[in-house]
């Protein structure tokens, strides 16, 4: 196992991740691999590139809340900021029209963004410089997406006619109320802002406790969970299980 990575999973979880989106664009395999492997544990969906080209394609076919980009590879930051700010390709629906600049997290061995990419202009970006320490980097991530998701909990989460409250952390299913405890509360929001993705156990118990539990622990608390949703039987299922990978949320078909 990668050292970095083992020192991750002794050292209590750093700052959690709320599902958002972030693309770590790096020409070294070992640096993508700990990136990806860390950020995902700390509940972020992560996309990859190895070229400063792909990185730049992703960015204007998909939308991303974050950007992780090794500056070995910024290679042309005026094509880059053109990407940040473009509405939307001429590949992709209109709906999935990306931020106008989502923010940048430079890794580098400058010790000085602003005379890194001056022709970025402004806009919310950092950087950390290399050799990596993970806990920083998901500390700046973590900064940058803070001032994000107030915009992004303005609606409530919802899937189907399942909704949560975030301000009051309540949860309905059409007219029911459900009466969850905190760790069912964010075991289902974990599974809704993930929808239709599968979660491994692991995963799941580093989001909701912060760290490492057992199979059982994690099993008992979904099936808590899953009583107090899919409670109905005229209502289609929502939590299910697939055995050996672990759960999602969603409908079948």
């Amino acid at each position: 196992m990668n050292a970095h990575l083992s020192n991750l999973l002794e050292k209590p979880s750093p700052p959690l991740g709320d599902g958002e989106r972030v693309l770590v664009v790096a020409d070294d395999p070992g640096d993508s691999e700990l990136l990806s492997t860390t950020l995902e544990l700390a509940g972020y969906r992560v996309g990859t590139a190895g070229t400063g080209a792909e990185g730049m394609s992703r960015l204007t076919e998909h939308r991303f809340d974050l950007a992780v980009w090794d500056a070995v590879l910024l290679s042309d930051l005026t094509h880059l900021s053109q990407a940040c700010r473009s509405p939307h390709s001429a590949h992709a629906p209109r709906a999935a029209a990306l931020p106008p600049h989502p923010p940048l997290l430079f890794l580098t061995t400058c010790d000085s963004l602003h005379r890194l990419v001056p022709e970025l202009g402004p806009g919310e970006k950092d950087y950390v410089t290399k050799p990596l320490r993970i806990a920083e980097v998901l500390a700046r991530v973590d900064v940058l997406l803070r001032r994000r998701r107030p915009e992004r909990q303005a609606d409530r989460p919802r899937y189907g006619d399942l909704v949560l409250d975030d301000a009051t952390c309540r949860a309905r299913r059409g007219s029911r109320a459900l009466d969850l405890t905190p760790a069912e509360y964010r075991l289902l929001r974990y599974l809704l802002v993930n929808a239709e993705c599968v979660l491994s156990k692991e995963q799941i118990g580093r989001h909701v406790w912060g760290d490492f539990r057992a199979d059982e622990a994690i099993e008992k608390l979904v099936s808590r969970l899953r009583r107090k949703v899919d409670r109905d039987p005229g209502e289609p299922a929502l939590i299910h299980t697939r055995r050996g990978f672990g759960y999602w949320l969603g409908c079948p078909g």
